[in-house]
C-alpha cells in the first residue's frame, strides 16, 4: 500500500516563528512535539510539550501547559509543568519535577531529586489520548471501516479554518545538538528565528528574517528567504533560491542556483547547473 501523506506532517520537523536557542534551551511560544527515539542536547521551553518513547532531553524542559512524557524516555534535568503532567512507564528524571496541576505516572518512573504536585496524583500508565478516542469509537459506536472512523474524528478536532499557530515539530530519530541539527527528512524554520548548528537535512527552508549560526546541508535543496542570515556555508545537492537580502558568510555550492541581485555570498558559488541573477521588482 502507498502512503497518504496524511501523517507526513511528522516525518518533517518544523520551527515556528521565532523559535530561539537561549542559553541550552529551545524555546518557542507555541506547543512541541519531539518523536521517538531523539536526542536533543539542550532543554525545551514551550507550551503542551510532548515527548515520545526512547527520548533522551540532556537538559531541563519548562511547559506553560501540559507535559505527557512517553515511556522509558530520560531528561537530564528539571520538569517544570504550569498545568497537568503525564509521565509514562520507566521514566527518568535526573532532576525535580514539579507539576502545579494533576500527575499522572506510571511503572517503574525515577525522579532522582523529588518531585511536588498540586493536583491530584495517580500511580499508573496513562494511555495516550488519541489511543483511548479511537478505542471508545470503535467499541461504542460499531465502527468498523478506517473511512468511518476518520469522519468522526474530522467532525471532533477538525477545524473549518486553517490552524494559525504552528507547534515545534522534532522528527523521529533526530540528533540536535550545539554542533548539528540533524534531520532524516525536510526541515522548515520559520522567521525571525536565531539558531546555533549546522543543519542537515533533505531539503530545508528558511524563512524571513532569521539567523543561523552554522552552515546549511541539504541533499535535495534550500530556500532561503528575504532578510536572512547564514553565519556558515550552504551545500546542496539540488538547487538551492537565496532571496533579497540574504547574507551568506560562507561559500555556496549547489547544482543549480538562483541568486537574488540584494543578495550577498562573502565565499565562493559553485553552481555546475547554472546561477540565474534574479532582479528587484520595480
Amino acid at each position: 500500500m502507498e502512503p497518504t501523506g496524511d501523517h507526513d506532517w511528522i516525518r518533517g520537523c518544523t520551527l515556528p516563528d521565532h523559535t530561539e536557542l537561549q542559553e541550552r534551551t529551545l524555546k518557542t511560544g507555541q506547543d512541541i512535539v519531539i518523536g521517538d527515539r531523539c536526542r536533543i542536547d539542550y532543554g525545551l521551553s514551550g507550551n503542551d510539550v510532548v515527548v515520545c518513547e526512547f527520548s533522551r532531553i540532556n537538559g531541563s524542559i519548562v511547559a506553560g501547559g501540559d507535559v505527557r512524557i512517553d515511556n522509558w524516555c530520560e531528561v537530564g534535568g528539571d520538569v517544570i509543568v504550569e498545568e497537568d503532567a503525564y509521565l509514562g512507564e520507566g521514566v527518568k528524571i535526573q532532576g525535580k519535577l514539579v507539576v502545579k496541576g494533576d500527575l499522572d505516572i506510571g511503572d517503574n518512573v525515577q525522579i532522582e531529586r523529588g518531585f511536588e504536585a498540586k493536583g491530584w496524583i495517580s500511580i499508573r500508565n496513562p494511555m495516550p489520548v488519541i489511543i483511548y478516542i479511537m478505542m471508545y469509537l470503535v467499541a461504542v459506536l460499531g465502527i468498523e471501516k478506517q473511512e468511518d472512523l476518520d469522519a468522526v474524528l474530522q467532525k471532533l478536532f477538525g477545524d473549518e479554518e486553517a490552524r494559525t499557530e504552528t507547534p515545534l515539530m522534532i522528527p523521529t530519530g533526530a540528533v540536535l545538538n550545539m554542533q548539528t541539527f540533524s534531520v532524516p527528512e525536510r526541515m522548515t524554520v520559520g522567521s525571525g528565528c536565531r539558531l546555533h548548528g549546522n543543519i542537515r537535512a533533505a531539503s530545508i527552508a528558511i524563512r524571513e528574517e532569521t539567523t543561523v549560526f552554522g552552515s546549511l546541508h541539504a541533499r535535495e535543496g534550500a530556500n532561503i528567504a528575504r532578510g536572512s542570515v547564514v553565519h556558515g556555508d550552504v551545500q546542496s545537492d539540488g538547487d538551492v533560491v537565496i532571496e533579497q537580502g540574504v547574507h551568506i558568510l560562507g561559500n555556496v555550492s549547489c547544482r543549480g542556483l538562483t541568486l537574488h541581485e540584494d543578495a550577498r555570498v562573502d565565499g565562493v558559488i559553485r553552481a555546475p547547473g547554472g546561477l540565474k541573477i534574479e532582479r528587484r521588482e520595480t
